[in-house]
C-alpha cells in the first residue's frame, strides 16, 4: 500500500512507520521536519505547516493517510478536504478523552462525548483537549463519511515515549529502595504498548476498516501493584513501595498525573478513565505483549538517554525522599 503519515516522527507515528516498512509498505510523511528530521532517509518526505502551508500534498494520491498529530477541528478538516479525492481511507489518531463522564465504568465507543460551549476555542489544555479531539473526529466523518477510522487510545507507552509517565516508574523502581506509592494499591490501571497499537492500525488500515475503537489494554484487569512489582521484578532490584495514603498526597499539593503519573485520586470520581472497555478493538484482533516485555524494552531504552535528562513526568528525588519522611514520622 502507499501511505501517508501525518506525523510520522514522534512516539506513535515513527512506531507506525516501522511496523509499516515491516510489512512492505510504501511511506510518505508530512510534517514540519522539526523532530528527528533525519529519521527513515529513504521515506518520502514532505514538508509543511498543517496550520498554514499544505500545499505540498496537492496533486498526489495514495490509499489510505493515517493522522497523528490532529488537535484542532479547524486544521483537521483542511486536511480531510484537501486529500478526500487523494485517499480511499482515512485512519483519525483520536482519543479516550473524548468522553464526557469518567465516573462511568466501562465506557464503550457508544458513550457521551464531551463538547465546548464554544467551539470557535483552540486553546488546548486539560479541559478542551477531549473536545477537541472529539470534534476533530467529526470532522473527519463529516468530510470523508463511511471511509474513516477513528481510534481512542488510552495512556500510550514504550521506548521513545516523550511523555515520560510510565517511563518514570520503570526507571524509578530499577533504582531501588523506598519508593513512595500513591493511594490504593488494588487500583485499576490501564495504558497500551505504543508498538502493539501500531502494529494494530496498520493491519486495520490494510484490511480498510471503518468505525469508531477504543484502544487501550490489557486484556484483564491490571493492579497499580502489579505494575510495580512487575517492574520490580523485571529489574533484579531491591525496592519497597510505600503506599502513602491521597489525603496526605493532596494536603502536599503533589499533583496527579504530573509529580505521579496514573494517580487519579479518588475525589476526582474519574475512575472510569482506567476502566474503558476495548472488547470492539480485540475482536478485530487488538492484542497485548506481556508487561515484562514492555517494562524490558522500555529499561533498555531509557539507559540509552542522558544520565541528566530533564524528566518530563515524576517526583524529583528530593520531593520524593521528603514527602516519605513526613508520610513516616
Amino acid at each position: 500500500m502507499k501511505l501517508l503519515l501525518l506525523g510520522g516522527t514522534v512516539f506513535l507515528g515513527r512506531h507506525l512507520v516501522e511496523v509499516a516498512l515491516t510489512r512492505g509498505h510504501e511511506i510518505t510523511l508530512f510534517n514540519r521536519g522539526q523532530h528527528s528530521p533525519n529519521l527513515y532517509p529513504d521515506v518520502k518526505k514532505l514538508r509543511g505547516n498543517r496550520d498554514g502551508d499544505i500545499s505540498a500534498l496537492q496533486g498526489q494520491s495514495w490509499d489510505a493517510v493515517i493522522d497523528t498529530c490532529g488537535f484542532l477541528p479547524r486544521v483537521v478538516r483542511a486536511s480531510a478536504e484537501l486529500l478526500a479525492d487523494a485517499v480511499h481511507h482515512y485512519t483519525f489518531i483520536s482519543s479516550v478523552s473524548v468522553y464526557r463522564d469518567f465516573s462511568v465504568l466501562d465506557i464503550k465507543e457508544s458513550a457521551p462525548i464531551s463538547t465546548l460551549p464554544d467551539e470557535s476555542v483552540e486553546e488546548i489544555n486539560i479541559e478542551t483537549y477531549g473536545p477537541l479531539k472529539a470534534m476533530c473526529e467529526q470532522a473527519v466523518q463529516q468530510v470523508m463519511f463511511g471511509k474513516v477510522l477513528a481510534v481512542r487510545p488510552g495512556f500510550i507507552v514504550g521506548p521513545y515515549d516523550p511523555t515520560d509517565r510510565f517511563t518514570y516508574w520503570v526507571h524509578r523502581v530499577a533504582q531501588g529502595g523506598d519508593i513512595l506509592a500513591p493511594g490504593l494499591p488494588d487500583r485499576p490501571i490501564q495504558f497500551i504498548d505504543v508498538r502493539d497499537l501500531a502494529e494494530w492500525v496498520v493491519r486495520m488500515v490494510e484490511a480498510s476498516q471503518t468505525g469508531t475503537y477504543n484502544a487501550t489494554g490489557p486484556g484483564k484487569v491490571l493492579t497499580m501493584e502489579q505494575m510495580l512489582e512487575e517492574c520490580k521484578s523485571v529489574s533484579g532490584r531491591e525496592a519497597r513501595f510505600v503506599w502513602v495514603g491521597e489525603q496526605f498526597l493532596l494536603e502536599a499539593k503533589v499533583a496527579p498525573w504530573s509529580e505521579l503519573p496514573f494517580w487519579v485520586p479518588q475525589k476526582e470520581n474519574a475512575s472510569g478513565l482506567m476502566s474503558i472497555n476495548c472488547s470492539r478493538a480485540m475482536t478485530r484482533g487488538l492484542s497485548f505483549r506481556s508487561l515484562a516485555e514492555t517494562i524490558q524494552d522500555i529499561l533498555a531504552w531509557d539507559a540509552t538517554r542522558s544520565f541528566d535528562i530533564e524528566r518530563r513526568a515524576g517526583l524529583t528525588s528530593e520531593r520524593e525522599l521528603q514527602l516519605l519522611q513526613a508520610w513516616l514520622t
